[in-house]
């Protein structure tokens, strides 16, 4: 306790302080025309369709069909691509693979007039039209079509001077091989190119190297093993035998969200105030220092959520994630009062100043440790249940949502996600930071009077 100096106040008060504001406004650079963002700010965000207004669609094979993980990657591939050719870059996407459903959400595009979500919904949806051509225009003589493609897969596999590379083996029917012989042999002395197109999407070229007559093909190129899945479950799509039902279609619409947000945001901020008019009216310097710490906390997480932090990457919020920030602000009370009460207890049993401080915040913890850990582990069973399968807390919980699938739920990640993230900086905030600040102004001579801690006129 002797070891926190006066100016430590001022050090951790302007901290919080610049670091709230770099949170808000963030920080940009223009030369000429490109914009390089440096640190992430308010604006920067990324909403959910919750908030923006968007599609949420779930897809799955022709009732009756038992479609293997495989051909439901090649299919969401076949989407993802489709996607892409809509212009709709901002998107999530997951694969069901317990009840063969694949699930994909997308928002309003901000200057999109005459988007008809609709008539995505069913170009999704359709099956895949692979083809093989001569050449790189896809005006060119068809080599191939889907249905003569068995499988493809991406496998290591070393070249002429034993590096190991990622490859995509193709394997063909009876009628492409001998179709596919036919092409490579014609095209191999003047090293033609075969491109591979998904409906009118060019999505790989290769040189024939050689005459290719045994029904087995090899792609490579600098693939990495991500990439070589990818361009393998594209192809096996077009072999597909199945086209995707839509099992579940909602649109929100934009002003719905936006009304939402904005009343959300208002309760939220006169919430904080009628807490820092209470606060400070009746914990008088804890809850000064507590209005500080709160705020410090909402920075915090609202910068995680940004990716303000270059290591960490943003993540989409929806107003069950804005309810978590609020229920986790509600902890950071809970946490401020406890020590504050417990403060006052201490000064009012007549001890002194120092001790009584001391005694308060470490007695306080206790209490305040189980509360927020409690917290922790529903927020954690929250994002590992309604997570992405690669999740960080779906892999810890795996052993027990294997037996569910995947019940994949942004908006109720996003809850558990700033809810987790509050709480962990309510620690931060309201035990470490608060502690320093207030041991430093008890230093100071016009804060000794126990009165502004909640305790009698003197110690």
């Amino acid at each position: 306790m002797k070891k926190v100096k006066k100016p430590v106040f001022f050090i951790v008060l302007g901290i919080i302080l610049l670091f709230a504001y770099s949170v808000y406004a963030g920080f940009a650079t223009q030369y000429g025309d490109i914009k390089t963002t440096h640190i992430k700010g308010l604006h920067d965000i990324r909403l959910g369709i919750d908030i923006r207004g968007g599609v949420d669609v779930s897809f799955s094979p022709d009732s009756g069909i038992d479609a293997t993980d495989a051909e439901l990657d090649s299919a969401m591939e076949v989407i993802k691509l489709r996607l892409s050719k809509l212009n709709i870059s901002d998107y999530e996407s997951y694969v069901d693979y317990k009840k063969d459903n694949l699930i994909v959400r997308f928002p309003w595009k901000a200057d999109e007039k005459d988007f008809d979500p609709e008539r995505a919904v069913k170009e999704l949806g359709e099956t895949a039209s692979l083809r093989f051509i001569e050449g790189t225009e896809i005006t060119g003589d068809v080599v191939l079509s889907g249905a003569d493609v068995v499988s493809a897969l991406s496998i290591p596999q070393r070249d002429e001077n034993g590096t190991l590379i990622n490859v995509v083996s193709l394997k063909l029917t009876e009628e492409g091989k001998t179709k596919f012989g036919e092409a490579t042999t014609r095209l191999y002395p003047t090293r033609g190119i075969i491109s591979i197109w998904m409906d009118d999407t060019s999505i790989s070229s290769a040189t024939v190297n050689e005459a290719i007559t045994n029904g087995e093909a090899v792609i490579s190129g600098n693939f990495s093993s991500t990439e070589a899945k990818a361009l393998a479950d594209k192809i096996n799509s077009g072999a597909l035998p199945f086209k995707l039902e839509t099992t579940s279609f909602k649109t929100i619409s934009p002003t719905m969200g936006e009304g939402a947000l904005d009343s959300m945001v208002l309760g939220g901020i006169i919430a904080f105030c009628l807490i820092a008019i209470f606060m400070f009216a009746t914990y008088k310097l804890p809850g000064f220092i507590s209005i500080i710490t709160l705020l410090g906390q909402v920075a915090g997480t609202l910068a995680i959520v940004s990716g303000y932090f270059g290591f960490m990457p943003s993540s989409t919020l929806t107003i069950p994630g804005i309810a978590g920030i609020i229920l986790s602000i509600g902890m950071g009370v809970d946490a401020n009062v406890i020590t504050a009460e417990r403060i006052k207890e201490e000064i009012n049993t007549g001890k002194p100043l120092d001790n009584a401080l001391k005694l308060g915040y470490d007695r306080a913890f206790t209490s305040i440790f189980d509360g927020n850990i409690t917290v922790i582990i529903v927020a954690a069973v929250l994002m590992g249940a309604f997570g992405t399968p690669d999740s960080f807390f779906a892999k810890m919980l795996n052993i027990v949502f294997k037996y569910f699938g995947v019940s994949t739920n942004s908006t109720i990640y996003s809850f558990g996600f700033t809810l987790l993230a509050g709480v962990i900086l309510n620690f931060i905030m309201g035990v470490l930071a608060s502690r320093l600040m207030l041991f430093s102004l008890s230093k100071f001579k016009a804060f000794r009077n126990p009165k502004l801690y909640g305790g009698a006129d003197s110690e």
